[in-house]
């Protein structure tokens, strides 16, 4: 039976095969097992990262949100003691980015 948690599972080894799993790093069992753990650790946070970033990014390849979110050409600007993160002009992920920025820095919930 096909249903729809294992086409995500084979969508996670997909996405890992042709990424980080591609090259294990050496022969020794022990490093493998970390360089497996590190990637599986990097998939869960930016599957939590495209989740946050909004219903656009949820469903989105590792590498398409690696491209529009985490490599980005900013600047970092200080002045008066205020720091700020100059985003390129036109950039058309600007308003994920800011969104995905703000959720993250937002106040926790009262209890």
């Amino acid at each position: 039976m096909h249903d729809q948690r294992s086409g995500a599972i084979e969508h996670v080894f997909a996405e890992l095969a042709a990424g980080p799993l591609a090259h294990f790093p050496s022969g020794l069992f022990a490093a493998n097992a970390a360089w497996l753990s590190l990637a599986a650790l990097t998939h869960n946070l930016l599957r939590a990262t495209a989740t946050l970033a909004g219903p656009a990014h949820a469903r989105t390849r590792l590498t398409t949100l690696r491209r529009r979110l985490i490599t980005i050409a900013a600047r970092v600007t200080r002045t008066a003691r205020h720091i700020t993160l100059r985003l390129p002009q036109d950039w058309p992920w600007a308003h994920d980015f800011t969104h995905l920025f703000t959720t993250i820095h937002a106040p926790p919930h009262p209890a």
